[in-house]
């Protein structure tokens, strides 16, 4: 079992992307939960469970077509248990989302 704290979407360097936003930063949380599952032996379709954390619903629902495309591109078509709760705030002030995963490695 892997489980993976809360990832965001800044780069190796701590940077967020350029221009930002909800959706670039989705992307590269999502790149980065691919990264981190990798160094666990796991791959995307061990994930069983997400919770995604966003500090504004509605920018997370007007970006959902657009976000679907990227999660598709980047998870593939698998789709585990999923939770999204919007928060008033995440420790790093400029993200707007974090995500939380689960991944059963099979033996």
């Amino acid at each position: 079992i892997v489980f993976l704290s809360g990832l965001i979407g800044w780069d190796a360097d701590g940077k967020f992307p350029q221009p930002d936003s909800f959706l670039a930063q989705a992307e590269l949380a999502l790149k980065n939960i691919v990264a981190v599952l990798a160094e666990g032996q796991a791959a995307p379709e061990h994930i069983v469970r997400m919770t995604w954390y966003v500090v504004d619903k509605h920018e997370y629902r007007q970006s959902s077509k657009q976000l679907g495309v990227v999660y598709r591109e980047i998870i593939g078509r698998h789709f585990p248990a999923m939770t999204a709760v919007q928060v008033v705030a995440l420790m790093e002030d400029q993200a707007r989302l974090e995500i939380e995963v689960m991944a059963v490695v099979p033996e």
